[in-house]
């Protein structure tokens, strides 16, 4: 089983202002709310793939309920604790010619709640993996990932740790089985200024030769590389789209990676499965659904200049026969 962890998860209010002018009164053209949360993504990208996942958390207050009944009605199993005061943050997405953010700080997480999350975390146990993504809350420990891996170390679980700067560096003392920061970040890691996946290689190596089983580096448009746990190097492109939206594609990337290893598939091929994942939700207004990963897919194999993979071919002519099946049923219902 794959668990993912969002310490601090929040609804994501995007807004697309006409007129951005500080100081006066500005109107949106159209609003979306989006669950959001790296671990959350993560899960909602690995329910679309039919790859089951449970998304586990701390959450709180109105926004928190309707968080988790977003979960419920999408099929995303969850494990959250229900904090008895606060309120599960809000971040503000204004969405002009540049995108603005205004981040919530989320509720004070008291110490009975953080021992009720660790107990729970007890059923993460051999052979099944856990993924460590996101922001840690003002009211948690610095080290509060630490605290898990090693808590939970020694129970043969995979650790998969999406952080910046020194959550991740601290995190390679567990030897997490992957770990997937991007060029900037590891640019910030190592006070270098780098961009394409081949520039980035050697800091992938540093970070495996750290504790790092596999390394992947998302470069944006310019690719992303895999450093994978037998010493191989592999490099992917990305295919080519038109931006709507980058928050969730690192972490779709992870999904993506993990819903085709934890079927078998080899590493190169997990890692453009990946790619395409990425893309897909950067090209999407939320995290991508099934139909526009598979077209990324495509798109990407052919812009490589190589054949599907047979597995991954077979997958997606089936989900395009179960789409054929829902539309034909709904046609029927009206």
């Amino acid at each position: 089983m794959i668990y993912t962890m969002t310490l601090n998860p929040a609804l994501d209010y995007v807004m697309h202002p006409l007129t951005l002018d500080m100081g006066f009164t500005n109107r949106s053209s159209n609003e979306e709310l989006h669950c959001g949360g790296n671990g959350i993504n993560i899960s909602t990208l690995l329910n679309e793939l039919d790859v089951p996942s449970i998304a586990m958390g701390i959450a709180a207050g109105f926004t928190g309920d309707y968080l988790l009944r977003c979960l419920q009605e999408k099929g995303v199993a969850s494990n959250f604790v229900i904090l008895d005061r606060g309120y599960t943050r809000i971040n503000v997405k204004l969405n002009g010619i540049v995108m603005t953010m205004v981040n919530g700080m989320g509720p004070k997480i008291p110490e009975k709640k953080v021992n009720e999350l660790l107990e729970r975390m007890d059923i993460v146990g051999s052979d099944d993996t856990l993924v460590l993504t996101g922001s840690i809350p003002n009211s948690l420990p610095e080290d509060m990932y630490m605290q898990i891996m090693r808590r939970l170390g020694g129970r043969g679980i995979q650790f998969v740790v999406d952080a910046p700067g020194q959550l991740l560096m601290e995190s390679l003392e567990a030897h997490p089985f992957l770990i997937k920061p991007n060029n900037h970040e590891v640019g910030r890691i190592f006070g270098a200024e780098i961009e394409e996946p081949d520039e980035c290689m050697p800091y992938a190596h540093k970070l495996q030769d750290a504790g790092a089983r596999n390394v992947i580096i998302s470069c944006g448009g310019h690719g992303s590389l895999l450093l994978d746990e037998n010493g191989a190097e592999h490099v992917v492109p990305t295919a080519k789209i038109r931006l709507v939206n980058a928050t969730g594609a690192g972490d779709s990337m992870v999904g993506g990676f993990l819903a085709q290893v934890t079927r078998g598939v080899d590493y190169e091929t997990a890692l453009i499965f990946a790619s395409a994942c990425g893309t897909a939700t950067a090209a999407s207004k939320g995290i991508a659904k099934r139909s526009t990963i598979d077209r990324v897919v495509g798109a990407l194999y052919k812009k490589m200049g190589r054949a599907i993979p047979g597995s991954i071919a077979r997958d997606m002519e089936a989900n395009k026969a179960r789409e054929a099946e829902r539309e034909a049923a709904e046609k029927a219902e009206k």
